[in-house]
């Protein structure tokens, strides 16, 4: 049976991009390989960018994140679910990889490029940050890995890594693949202002757990078709990231009515808009049920916490040692 891994970073809120492009991925993989399927919180990917936290945040946004996960349907007694940072094997077999990896293919990710030319003083760790991923991923032998397209770089240099590893100490890890969510690749920010992302700040995104009203007050404002002035005028739905929220949580009578009232000029934005939010109201109002149970019972998110580190170190704990017999290190 495969093995999944993936990870994701506490750095904001969850939105719908991440729902869509990975949240529910991880429901989907966890129902079909049980505990097969381990995920973490990356708190330590995460301080690679210090500037992103207040003083006491990150334990606090590490919380919420798994708090989300649980609340849009993913099971711990059903999957292996624990923040990175509690599994200290990590951080081992992330400075055994550094040592294999060479300083030129980590400056030549394109997110370390992004991200360094916005610091003006670039921390070691974000140069490292792809060798700690695939320390992440190879740790558990993990052979599936759902990422965001964005993390399709990173997924190549950990099968480098593996191959490297497995040629100078011999044949121990698998060469991951990544499985994406084909459906919702890119969606956009709910400002126009390209992809959905944390790192942009709260106007771009649409959280999972944000309220209701909150949303519609995002969406109320939010650009269509630039082309279409008038309510009289016809729009081309083709253009509006609006339309493509509706491809997310429209069925497809939906859609075939929004796309044709558009065209047509048969309704308006604000029509369009609400008829999403219609939509999205369906949709997340069960997660914002689940998640409002699990913030009056903290206690079951952090027991929940604890056992998955207890069963990823039961995982990882064999393979770190065989790893540190490979590599020669002194056994006492």
């Amino acid at each position: 049976m495969p093995r999944v891994f993936s990870g994701i970073q506490p750095t904001g809120e969850p939105h719908i991009g991440n729902y869509f492009g990975a949240m529910r991925n991880y429901v989907r993989l966890g129902e079909e390989f049980g505990k097969n399927s381990i995920y973490c919180v990356v708190d330590l990917h995460a301080i690679t960018n210090p500037a992103s936290f207040e003083p006491g945040l990150l334990a606090q946004r590490t919380f919420e994140m798994a708090l989300a996960n649980f609340a849009v349907g993913l099971d711990p007694s059903r999957v292996t679910f624990f923040v990175q940072s509690h599994v200290p094997e990590h951080q081992e077999l992330a400075w055994i990889f550094t040592t294999l990896t060479p300083v030129g293919e980590l400056e030549r990710m394109t997110q370390y490029k992004d991200k360094s030319e916005q610091l003006e003083s670039v921390p070691a760790g974000l140069l490292m940050y792809p060798a700690l991923m695939a320390a992440d991923i190879l740790l558990y032998k993990a052979d599936t890995v759902p990422v965001g397209e964005d993390q399709t770089q990173h997924i190549e240099l950990t099968r480098e890594i593996a191959r490297k590893f497995n040629h100078a100490f011999g044949e121990t890890f698998p060469e991951p693949k990544a499985v994406y969510e084909k459906q919702a690749l890119r969606i956009p920010g709910v400002d126009g202002n390209g992809k959905m992302g944390k790192s942009k700040g709260p106007g771009s995104t649409i959280g999972i757990l944000e309220p209701l009203d909150a949303i519609w007050q995002k969406l109320r404002v939010a650009p269509t078709d630039p082309a279409r002035v008038r309510r009289t005028d016809p729009g081309n739905p083709d253009v509006c990231l609006i339309f493509d929220y509706h491809k997310l949580f429209s069925d497809l009578e939906t859609l075939q009515t929004v796309d044709a009232g558009c065209r047509t000029a048969g309704i308006g934005c604000i029509d369009c808009k609400k008829t999403l939010l219609a939509g999205m109201t369906e949709h997340l109002s069960p997660i914002h049920e689940r998640a409002e149970a699990l913030k009056a019972d903290p206690d079951f998110v952090r027991d929940a916490l604890a056992q998955g580190a207890k069963e990823a170190r039961a995982v990882a704990q064999p393979i770190m040692e065989e790893v540190r017999g490979k590599v020669g290190f002194l056994k006492l």
